[in-house]
């Protein structure tokens, strides 16, 4: 294989002059036939590991994609790249999907896009059988795990591609896969014998802020008010009429936002689906668990208003921000009910004991997320098998948090753990603790106890707080999945002989103060005032609005924000210069370059030499 010509291909379609992370050792492995597994970042270009590959091969490279929204987005992306591609869906009419089938045997087409469900249609699979084969992409792979965040069933069934087509190479993409979540995946797909490249997780562009919550919809508008007034940002909420609610308060508050979720008729979502692409400053609020395709590269914050339920979640919903590598902020408010909702939640499934059992570490992964007092980046990093020093792009880096010698109480919590015999769960620890006499206490002679009522002064929600920061920092561990019952460690003699001075974070009652985000607005202004040129920054804004308009796509697939502010930077005025700019390919240049060289040309012969 030619390296040279991969580079060629991604800088004449899609104008790039280098890879990034693992594409090209990804790139290279399918390319020479081998199954690939590849974890890369939200915004790290997964997409680009099958579409170079697609032009540079001979046949048809079939993409399983989850969303038919994104489907669309990116068959339309592609085409302004000068790539041809289709997707087969229900969206489709019958004479619609004839043509596109023609097109496939006339080998006009060189990327077929189709869901899980489609591929397992009797009529698709025998149709792709005809087709000159030469790669299959399977795109969010973890949602062929059980172990995965957003697991799908129909992903299971996806192991028949390996059946029918023996010989072609698969490559499964996912951004968010542990260690377990990754064995599961070759399992599920069977791949032969698969290459496995694992990017970084590192997102050093995201800030993360977490807060306690007090009012969630004054706490969000002071988010937005302070880091993101006029920038495009999603809210996620756990339930559909939480979504209702909030968009509707953001939008008597003076914001543009509109509701996502899938109580929404078909016509609505497609609607706010495109204000989403189109509208320059907008914010949609959606459930956890929504069907909305974001492939939109400046989303310059993400919200919860609800703790995800895994790491996992969190990390891949977050990413949806910055795409374009750009500022921005990821911030949360939580509280311990929401741990009350995903549990209840958990246990009124009929999912096996073994799944609720990594379900429980996970939730309590992200809550021991929100109250490490360390860096946060390197708590995500660190979840994810990977190492860091601190980011100073955290709250917890920026505005070190509160911490206080907790021994004292650390060695209660630990002394009603052993003296119970190590065999319950935190509420229970907590009811001993703070002298309950309930029958349960009253039945085990556990009122007895030395260590009966010794924290009663203090609330259950400090004594929660301490089992989790002991839990996470390793100084108890849950010995008994079933009941969760807590046991001690190797490392709990430490503060039980106060070998150490154990430093915990201040719990807070109150809303804790909020570090204040730079305003991506403000960095944007930075970056103009580097050249003076926010004036002709705004021109192509609006020539790229004009453009996206009479085409009927969104603006950022003309050209992104970035490539906007290098033209601004180095003001081509001609076609070799335009196609040195980032983003840039030969299509564009042929279908853009002359309206925006004649802009920056205009702007040029106006301003002060």
């Amino acid at each position: 294989m030619s390296k040279d010509r991969l580079k060629s291909l991604l800088k004449t379609h899609f104008g790039y002059d280098d890879f990034r992370l693992e594409q090209a050792n990804i790139i290279q492995t399918v390319i020479s036939g081998q199954d690939c597994l590849g974890i890369m970042p939200t915004g790290g270009g997964k997409s680009l590991c099958y579409q170079i590959p697609a032009l540079y091969l001979n046949g048809v490279t079939l993409v399983v994609s989850p969303l038919i929204s994104l489907m669309q987005d990116q068959v339309r992306n592609l085409e302004t790249y000068g790539i041809k591609a289709h997707f087969l869906n229900s969206t489709l009419t019958w004479d619609e999907k004839q043509q596109v089938k023609q097109d496939l045997r006339n080998n006009e087409v060189k990327i077929l896009y189709i869901s899980p469900e489609g591929i397992l249609a009797t009529e698709n699979i025998e149709f792709i059988k005809e087709l000159p084969l030469d790669l299959i992409a399977i795109d969010e792979a973890h949602c062929v795990s059980q172990w995965g965040h957003e697991f799908r069933p129909d992903y299971t069934k996806l192991n028949v591609l390996k059946q029918f087509f023996p010989q072609t190479p698969v490559l499964a993409l996912t951004a968010t896969a542990d260690e377990k979540t990754r064995k599961d995946i070759i399992r599920q797909l069977q791949l032969n014998n698969p290459e496995v490249f694992v990017s970084s997780f590192d997102r050093p562009n995201i800030k993360y802020l977490i807060e306690d919550r007090t009012d969630e919809i004054s706490q969000l508008e002071n988010f937005i008010n302070q880091n993101h007034p006029e920038d495009t940002g999603i809210v996620y909420c756990l339930s559909r009429k939480k979504v209702e609610k909030v968009a509707e308060a953001l939008n008597q508050k003076g914001y543009k936002a509109v509701p996502y979720h899938a109580g929404l008729s078909l016509e609505k979502r497609r609607k706010h689906q495109q204000l989403f692409d189109t509208e320059p400053h907008i914010i949609v609020v959606a459930t956890i668990a929504f069907g909305m395709g974001i492939d939109r590269p400046d989303v310059r914050f993400v919200a919860h208003l609800d703790l995800p339920k895994s790491i996992e979640g969190y990390y891949q919903e977050t990413g949806r921000a910055g795409r374009d590598g750009e500022s921005s902020t990821a911030w949360m408010v939580y509280g311990l009910q929401d741990v009350v909702k995903h549990s209840q939640m958990l246990e009124m499934t009929s999912a096996s004991e073994a799944y609720k059992k990594v379900a429980r570490f996970k939730l309590d992964s992200m809550l021991s997320l929100c109250e490490v007092a360390s860096c946060r980046r390197q708590y995500l990093l660190n979840y994810f098998a990977q190492t860091s020093s601190p980011c100073g792009n955290c709250d917890t880096c920026l505005d070190p948090v509160e911490t206080w010698d907790a021994t004292v109480d650390a060695q209660k919590v630990l002394s009603t753990i052993f003296r119970t015999g190590q065999i319950f769960g935190a509420g229970y620890i907590v009811e001993v603790l703070r002298g309950s006499k309930n029958a349960k206490v009253m039945q085990r002679s556990h009122h007895e106890l030395s260590v009966h009522g010794i924290g009663a002064q203090k609330p259950k929600e400090h004594w929660n707080s301490i089992i989790r920061q002991l839990l996470n920092l390793g100084y108890i561990q849950i010995v008994n999945w079933d009941y969760r019952s807590l046991g001690l460690t190797a490392k709990s003699g430490e503060v039980l002989k106060s070998e150490i001075e154990l430093q915990l974070r201040t719990i807070q009652y109150k809303k804790a103060s909020q570090p204040k985000a730079s305003s991506s607005k403000n960095k944007q202004k930075d970056v103009m005032a580097e050249h003076d040129n926010q004036d002709l920054f705004e021109k192509l804004r609006q020539l790229r609005r004009k453009i996206a308009e009479e085409a009927s796509i969104p603006p950022y697939v003309v050209f992104s924000d970035k490539t906007l502010h290098e033209i601004c930077v180095f003001l081509p005025d001609n076609a070799d210069q335009f196609l040195m700019i980032n983003g840039v390919g030969q299509t564009k240049l042929e279908r853009y370059g002359e309206q925006f060289i004649n802009e920056v040309k205009t702007f040029t012969s106006y301003s002060p030499s």
